[in-house]
């Protein structure tokens, strides 16, 4: 990234690079002898051909996941990326924000969060490899896509064109026929640039088809399998860049999220029709949008349903089946990098593909119906396929993964309240000061300044003042009516506050104001508060910094009385730090909307009053990293807009404390156990074990009641099921239980397909 001079800007074209900054990953390694040399001396390459990224001489078939680093905080890193290893993935993918790093024009800042060396190291130190996002313009639901926000003050500057002030782009397909007979050239000239860097690695153009050459041209979406057109040329691999494990949430908006079945289905289809071998998954951890860097109505916690959740925790089973998956393919790497393709077709929506070598062969049966389960024959086996499921065979013979059968354990997460807030004399308040008449900081004129250029960014806060004299003539209701391009409005009339308005993530544009309202006789003062949420000096308690330990002790704070349900109202109390290592959170679902510091650090807007369609706030959960925390005694502050009780609000700690799983006989065998046999497999979160046993039966239990722990016992049960898991299972992190009928005494019900149903309790 480079500053703004006098003159000309130049900055790194949003591409992703692949970055060998160390040998990884699992897979058979294919070259000549020198090529093998090369590699044993140390040496680091990366190009690519037609099938594949090919890192020191060899072919691969490459996991990626993104996380980004100031989503999270460093002493999360280590963990974060140990998972991810774990799950199966090669590469670690993440964004550079600019915005982040250079704030002001000249003034760099790669510290704690934005330590991003430090971040890349972590991964070195873990045996992966990195894929960089460069920016400057990343979108990433991030504010202003990551671009500082003085860039707005350069001469002549026009974004996402091919202007000399300044050229940036990432995803830029989207809106290059905009741009008329401008796009083209500049989709040329930013290739031309990045190759021109001479970094020594691939470059890739997200959503760019016409990515010229050596650039390559790659997917993003839910389903790359059935919506990539392919790589431009054929000398260039097919990659999946950003694979989307559930959808960003918004506020205002339920939570949409992605199964399990659904994402390996995806990935699958993706190596088997456009022979992909590298997929991203956008996110694999989302964290948190700490402060105010989301986009426009985009809530605090980003991809919490991603295979690591916004805390950190494995979420179940999307990780362990993605983790399954990732060892199918990996075991057939070499018919899949290096062997001769053939398809055959089995009915209107069932299909095989083969990829097959002198020695080794992979097949995936792909059934998309989504409703039945279809019987084929391939080769000389008969194979039932689950519905919309794709069944991969090793050595085109044995079934060792079905996407649509999921054989991994489920995981239920808990808040658990440590610490209520709910002594009065625990909270105090501060009025936040409702202006009248102009100060010496204001912008006094005849017409309405621009938002953002006003606040340059600094809050998200604007106040309009104006004033109104009042003669009374009849008795008609008097009204308000105010239109805005703010994400949300207050409106006060001497100081009385007289109503709100705000708009939504889908529909963008004004927000109108129509409030009934009361006036006196004479002068009466209008004070309008505009905010944007996500974008971008608004309130006296940010400019003094209130929510500071130093600043909070020069403020007038008051003992809350009546002052509850109030808008525009700080609120500071203390709280202790929990015991223990689970991640820690606020409940806030009694508050409206604002922003919250610890320790002077914030951890993002809240907004529990906007409610999604199902009558529930997007977000009442708001992660507080442990490394904000002190021992003893935090510092809590709230600046709260609406009004809400913060009597009301909690310190959690979240965890999984029920696992549950439910395996059949004839389930395929983990390629990840030494069990020869289809197996239970169970694991509590680091810290904690299996304190009792809810449920179990050995039998055809009914599936559909196992996550309650209700009495799920079917016809069939096998009486020693309990006392086998138990045996087995409590005191332990994990365990692993056998499918198998010698193991629970003989089979209860000769006939009849039998599973192992399990309920435990982590503590």
């Amino acid at each position: 990234m480079t500053g703004a001079g006098d003159a000309t800007v130049a900055a790194v074209v949003v591409l992703a690079a692949l970055a060998a900054l160390a040998a990884a990953g699992t897979g058979r390694a294919r070259g000549t002898e020198e090529e093998r040399g090369n590699r044993t001396a140390g040496r680091r390459e990366v190009t690519y051909d037609g099938r594949a990224l090919i890192l020191d001489g060899a072919r691969r078939m490459l996991f990626s996941g993104d996380m980004h680093y100031p989503r999270s905080t460093p002493e999360m890193w280590p963990d974060l990326i140990a998972k991810a290893k774990k799950g199966g993935l090669d590469v670690i993918q993440t964004y550079v924000f600019w915005n982040a790093h250079e704030p002001v024009q000249g003034q760099y800042n790669f510290e704690g969060r934005y330590d991003l060396v430090k971040f890349i190291r972590e991964i070195h130190a873990q045996g992966l490899y990195v894929s960089l996002r460069l920016g400057p313009f990343v979108e990433s639901e991030w504010k202003y896509g990551g671009l500082p926000f003085w860039l707005r003050g350069i001469p002549n500057i026009t974004f996402r064109c091919d202007n000399e002030a300044f050229k940036i782009e990432n995803e830029y397909k989207l809106v290059e026929a905009a741009f008329h007979s401008k796009g083209p050239p500049y989709v040329r000239w930013a290739a031309a640039m990045a190759v021109n860097l001479q970094t020594g690695v691939p470059w890739m153009m997200c959503k760019q088809d016409d990515a010229p050459d050596p650039i390559i041209n790659t997917c993003n979406g839910l389903i790359c399998g059935e919506t990539f057109l392919g790589p431009n040329s054929p000398n260039k691999p097919a990659l999946w860049t950003e694979n989307w494990t559930s959808r960003y949430p918004v506020y205002g908006q339920d939570r949409r999220s992605r199964s399990a079945a659904d994402l390996a289905f995806a990935v699958a289809l993706f190596i088997l029709r456009k022979k992909g071998s590298f997929v991203n998954y956008y996110m694999y951890h989302g964290g948190t949008n700490f402060g105010r860097f989301a986009s426009s109505y985009v809530t605090t916690s980003y991809y919490d349903g991603a295979p690591l959740d916004e805390y950190g925790l494995i979420w179940q089973p999307t990780w362990a089946h993605l983790r399954e998956l990732h060892a199918a393919v990996k075991q057939s790497a070499e018919p899949l990098l290096w062997g001769a393709y053939s398809n055959h077709s089995f009915g209107q929506q069932q299909e095989g593909h083969v990829f097959a070598t002198e020695s080794e062969c992979v097949a995936f049966l792909v059934n998309f119906d989504k409703h039945k389960i279809s019987t084929i024959q391939f080769g000389e086996e008969v194979f039932q396929l689950a519905p919309k499921s794709i069944s991969i065979l090793s050595q085109c013979r044995e079934l060792i993964f079905q996407t649509g059968k999921i054989n991994a354990q489920h995981g239920l997460r808990t808040a658990q309240v440590v610490q209520s807030i709910n002594h009065v004399d625990r909270w105090k308040f501060f009025k936040e000061p409702i202006p009248t008449v102009p100060s010496k900081m204001s912008h006094v004129g005849n017409q309405l300044h621009e938002h953002l250029s006003t606040t340059k960014d600094e809050t998200d806060y604007l106040w309009y003042l104006s004033a109104h004299n009042y003669k009374r003539n009849g008795n008609g209701q008097l009204v308000l009516n105010v239109e805005a391009y703010a994400h949300i409005l207050h409106a006060f009339i001497n100081d009385d506050y007289v109503g709100s308005v705000h708009g939504s993530h889908d529909k963008p544009g004004n927000i109108v104001l129509k409030a009934p309202i009361s006036l006196r006789e004479g002068r009466n003062s209008i004070s309008l508060l505009c905010v944007m949420v996500g974008s971008p000096v608004g309130l006296s308690g940010e400019t003094n910094k209130i929510y500071t330990s130093e600043g909070s002790s020069h403020a007038e704070w008051s003992t809350i009385d009546k002052s509850m349900h109030l808008p525009l109202i700080w609120y500071k109390t203390t709280f202790d730090t929990p015991w223990g290592n689970d991640p820690v959170t606020l409940n806030l679902s009694s508050m409206g909307k604002g922003e919250v510091w610890i320790n002077g650090e914030s951890i993002g807007r809240y907004w529990v009053s906007f409610k999604t369609p199902s009558g529930q706030p997007s977000q009442s959960l708001y992660h507080i990293p442990r490394y904000f925390l002190k021992t003893g005694e935090n510092l809590l502050v709230l600046m709260e807009e609406i009004g809400g009780d913060p009597r009301q609000i909690t310190v959690n700690t979240m965890s999984v404390t029920r696992i549950y799983s439910s395996v059949s006989e004839t389930s395929t065998p983990s390629l990840l156990s030494r069990e020869k046999h289809p197996a239970i497999h169970l694991r509590c979160q680091k810290g904690k074990h299996i304190t009792d046993i809810e449920f179990a039966s050995y039998g055809n239990s009914h599936e559909d009641c196992i996550e309650s722990g209700k009495n799920c016992h079917g016809s069939c049960h096998a009486e020693m099921s309990e006392f086998v898991v138990k045996n087995a299972c409590l005191g332990r992190r994990k365990c692993v239980v056998p499918v198998r009928a010698p193991k629970f005494g003989g089979d209860p019900c000769p006939g009849i397909e039998k599973s192992l149903s399990v309920v435990a309790i982590c503590g």
